[in-house]
């Protein structure tokens, strides 16, 4: 499918393992799930989903249960869904297909799925859509200009900005809990790893090093770790660092493919989604300090 073309399947410092205490599953139905995010309020999962061959926005309880799509009156794919800081809306994607070619563009609903409309016509590929802390912005990827670039965006749909300017793909932006800065993966120094920035582009650091794949960063909700996928220990694991890129430590230590994190509001627990039981499920663990 040429949706997700760059953003949704690119999943992407070789430290001592450290392994979480064994996670509990959270789902067990095994359809293929990605772009986890645990809504700001603690109470609900938003999660892509492909389930009787469609792919789209689902919920669920935190606990599992009350498993519903999201946008039913969507028949095209839509995708790689994010809450606000308040949990009422959410910026997502949705593919309004041509034939076999992907027409991607950033939508907006409310987090009940009314209210839809809008924010970042079709251009390109117009993927991986966060709101800012403030709900003022979306930091989001485009192919517009040649290449995947990351772009801000107020969130009206005015005001476009590109942050950054590289032959290679820069992906997965992700808003620091104060908005002073977006992690996001980059190729630019050779294999995808973990940069941050200012929301300007500015300020560029570089958090991770190797020759492995590093990618989609998430932010703790203090602001002081970032949890990440890595294939560093030769399968992809959810990783945990602190915010500045030292003690990098392997979470999840295991031989399936475990990817998607996220953070509980409070910070005490990460979920993220594992095939460690057959299928594709939803999973949550409580890191250590």
């Amino acid at each position: 499918m040429t949706a997700c073309r760059y953003g949704c399947l690119v999943l992407l410092m070789t430290v001592g393992s450290a392994a979480a205490a064994d996670p509990v599953r959270v789902t067990k139905d095994g359809s293929f799930k990605q772009h986890l995010q645990w809504s700001p309020d603690g109470k609900r999962f938003l999660l892509t989903r492909i389930h009787e061959g469609k792919m789209a926005l689902w919920t669920m309880a935190a606990d599992g249960t009350d498993l519903t799509r999201l946008l039913p009156v969507h028949a095209m794919p839509h995708f790689d869904g994010s809450w606000s800081a308040d949990s009422k809306r959410i910026v997502y994607v949705y593919d309004t297909l041509q034939n076999t070619d992907g027409k991607l563009q950033i939508n907006v609903c409310a987090a009940d799925g009314s209210d839809d409309k809008v924010v970042v016509p079709h251009k390109a590929f117009e993927e991986s859509p966060r709101f800012s802390p403030d709900g003022k912005q979306v930091a989001w990827v485009s192919t517009r200009d040649g290449n995947p670039e990351i772009y801000t965006v107020n969130a009206d749909g005015k005001g476009i900005k590109r942050l950054t300017s590289e032959v290679a793909y820069d992906l997965q932006p992700a808003w620091s809990p104060d908005g002073k800065r977006i992690a996001f993966s980059s190729a630019r120094n050779g294999r995808q790893k973990i940069y941050t920035m200012k929301p300007d582009g500015s300020d560029l650091k570089r958090l991770t090093e190797g020759d492995h794949l590093d990618s989609w960063p998430v932010w703790s909700p203090d602001g002081k770790r970032i949890a990440f996928v890595s294939n560093r220990a030769g399968n992809y694991d959810i990783w945990l660092m602190k915010a500045d890129g030292k003690d990098a430590r392997n979470l999840t230590d295991h031989e399936a493919q475990d990817t998607s994190p996220t953070w509980s509001p409070d910070g005490k627990r990460l979920a993220f989604i594992s095939t460690r039981d057959g299928g594709s499920d939803v999973y949550v663990l409580t890191p250590p300090e």
